[in-house]
């Protein structure tokens, strides 16, 4: 089996390319722009490895998007690709639209044409190629919106009320995969994941910004009081779960996959100190709980959101490994041992802010401007 993954470098894709190739479970063609947050060095290995290939395009791109399909030939795209960052989208909202809306529009339209074209006639296993492809499309619990603290978890038939820039991008990207298999017959699959966490993220997000600025003894800036609750997900188990539903998912239906593990942003800082001080009590920051700073909260902020994973258990035998204090220190104990991975995936743009926090969030912060990517 060939998959096409776009976004492979980043922190997502990466691992579940990593994944799929630990096992040899699949041949793999990794579609990505390599923006700020797409690091070809979250992929160790495998630059050699004769069942991977790497295409440096944008998905906007169709031209180039119709010559990889060309060249080669996947059974199944999982599309990951996208600008991803609530703060980001919230400082410069339309980089986010055109990726994520017009880029999504433009694969859509290549796979089609592709999957159109494929042999109808079945093969011995009683499939055709047209009838094994599949397009696999991962988006994120934000689409649902804001979760009161005594409601039910988000649920597959959820309705959505994107809250940013970003899960309204994202929405638009998953009603769009919902168009193109209702009018066309595309073969689709949607999973809705919840917060991700783990080895090689981009130290933006919390959890790694977190670690990095606590051994460096910087102020751990929380936004408002800290409360807002997150259902985390390690990315190893995301990657497990996105492989089950391309294996085994039903076309035209909408998995959600969850961590069991809802926790407030500032709960998690406080255990991401205390195995700080464990592991790293020769830091500056020691002990680091102190470093934890209450900054002006973001625009439109989510107080919760939790995930309702009960149909991918159910129906494909998916489960969660990791509990989230398991996690957490396999997370922690990672950036540990990879400090010059850290240092070299973060550029000059970016030096460990929380980017969409108002000017006024830190001392002397001024409003800033929009990365170019």
């Amino acid at each position: 089996m060939k998959i096409l993954v776009t976004g492979g470098a980043g922190f997502i894709g990466s691992a579940l390319i990593r994944q799929l190739r630990a096992g040899q479970r699949a041949e793999i063609v990794n579609v990505d722009a390599l923006t700020y947050a797409g690091n070809p060095e979250s992929l160790p290995g495998l630059a050699d490895d004769p069942g991977y290939r790497f295409e440096r395009v944008d998905i906007r791109d169709r031209e180039a998007l119709e010559r990889v399909f060309r060249d080669h030939r996947p059974d199944a795209v999982m599309h990951l690709a996208a600008e991803s960052h609530v703060d980001r989208s919230i400082l410069g909202p339309g980089v986010f639209v055109d990726t994520n809306v017009v880029g999504t529009q433009v694969l859509l339209d290549v796979a089609r044409d592709f999957w159109e074209g494929l042999d109808d006639r079945p093969d011995a296993s009683g499939l055709s190629p047209r009838g094994r492809f599949r397009f696999h499309h991962i988006s994120t619990d934000e689409v649902f919106g804001d979760l009161p603290a005594d409601a039910p978890a988000f649920h597959e038939t959820t309705p959505y009320a994107p809250s940013s820039p970003y899960a309204a991008s994202k929405a638009a990207s998953d009603h769009l995969v919902r168009a193109w298999h209702r009018t066309y017959g595309l073969p689709v699959v949607i999973t809705n994941c919840s917060n991700n966490y783990g080895p090689y993220q981009f130290p933006e997000k919390l959890i790694p910004l977190m670690i990095l600025n606590a051994l460096a003894g910087k102020p751990l800036p929380v936004y408002g009081d800290g409360q807002q609750v997150r259902d985390w997900l390690y990315v190893a188990d995301h990657a497990r779960a996105l492989v089950r539903v391309l294996e085994a998912g039903e076309p035209g239906a909408v998995y959600n996959i969850g961590g069991h593990n809802e926790r407030s942003n500032l709960a998690v800082v406080r255990s991401l100190c205390r195995l700080l001080d464990e592991l790293a009590p020769e830091s500056p920051g020691y002990p680091h709980a102190g470093l934890i700073t209450f900054v002006e909260d973001r625009p439109g902020h989510d107080q919760r959101y939790a995930i309702d994973a009960g149909r991918i258990e159910r129906e494909l035998g998916w489960a969660p490994a990791e509990t989230l204090d398991s996690g957490l220190e396999k997370t922690v104990r990672w950036y540990l041992d990879n400090g010059e991975w850290c240092r070299r995936v973060q550029d000059g743009a970016y030096r460990r802010e929380r980017l969409g926090a108002p000017a006024s969030a830190l001392p002397g912060q001024q409003p800033r401007t929009p990365l170019a990517e």
